[in-house]
């Protein structure tokens, strides 16, 4: 007697490799084991269970930029610091009872980039905290616009690791710089240092991909010309960010291919070296000159 058409008894399939108590008709393309329709994910070609899409993933090389950074990667430090500046800024408000008035707070007091008391009285972190304070409402706002429209490309180009490194070797760069050639009793504070970085950053980056730079180049020059023409912004240490920058973002993308991120990490490892020792000498001549009791 035949037997009738239909489909095969659910106890007559196979047991999915994952959950043997699931019977299934379905298989893997790549491997070709039974897979219920659970494990099973849609791929280049037909379907393949959870596995054999891991393993794939492990082994087809991601796309990089210029710099190294994934393709993928969705800016988010970029967030994060406008979110710690935007906070830091409501506390020195809050402690000086005034939004135009807030640089009269103790915190920004103890912040600010005042190159006599971190050469006198050793308040080296004064040289990062500057770049987390801001002077009003207006700074800030025009600072945070700026970093959320630059940064949030270069993030995706370094990747999250690079970025951080670029954007505070910039702000360190530049408050080296006030170290340097800024009056010792004149205070500066602001993220100017680090975006001055960036305008660095993108700079070198255009250059190494051969693109045409007049845009950035006419963002820095308008940026430089409101520098010199807006009274009470700190020039040099504008100037020392963006050339540390730069020189960051240049030690990045002109690595070599091979063992890259090596080179990278040992440039700007030297890149901090040098700026450490700057601080140090120019803090050792700022004692001298001035005397422990000035």
């Amino acid at each position: 007697m035949t037997a009738p058409y239909g489909p095969p008894p659910t106890d007559a399939l196979p047991a999915c490799y994952r959950h043997p108590g699931r019977h299934t008709g379905l298989r893997c393309t790549r491997c070709d084991r039974p897979t219920c329709p659970e494990c099973l994910r849609d791929a280049a070609v037909g379907q393949q269970c959870v596995e054999c899409v891991n393993q794939g993933q492990r082994t087809v090389r991601r796309p990089v930029t210029v710099a190294g950074g994934r393709m993928a990667e969705r800016p988010v430090l970029v967030y994060l610091l406008i979110a710690v500046n935007v906070v830091i800024f409501g506390i020195t408000v809050v402690q000086a009872g005034s939004i135009a008035g807030n640089s009269n707070s103790p915190l920004f007091d103890e912040w600010v980039m005042w190159p006599r008391a971190a050469a006198l009285g050793g308040e080296w972190w004064r040289v990062v905290t500057s770049g987390f304070l801001h002077f009003g409402f207006i700074h800030i706002a025009v600072n945070m616009l700026s970093l959320w429209m630059l940064g949030r490309d270069l993030e995706r180009i370094l990747g999250r690791v690079r970025f951080a490194a670029v954007y505070f070797l910039s702000l360190i760069g530049g408050s080296v710089a006030v170290m340097l050639f800024s009056n010792p009793d004149t205070g500066a504070a602001g993220a100017s240092t680090a975006l001055y970085g960036l305008m660095g950053c993108y700079l070198v980056a255009i250059l190494r991909l051969k693109l045409d730079p007049r845009s950035i180049l006419i963002t820095i020059g308008i940026n430089v010309f409101l520098t010199f023409a807006i009274p009470g912004l700190s020039i040099v240490g504008h100037f020392g960010g963006l050339v540390v920058g730069a020189i960051a973002m240049a030690a990045i993308v002109y690595a070599p291919p091979k063992n890259r991120q090596w080179w990278q990490g040992g440039a700007l490892a030297a890149l901090s070296l040098v700026l450490v020792l700057i601080y140090v000498t120019r803090a050792a001549q700022l004692v001298s000159a001035l005397g422990p009791g000035s």
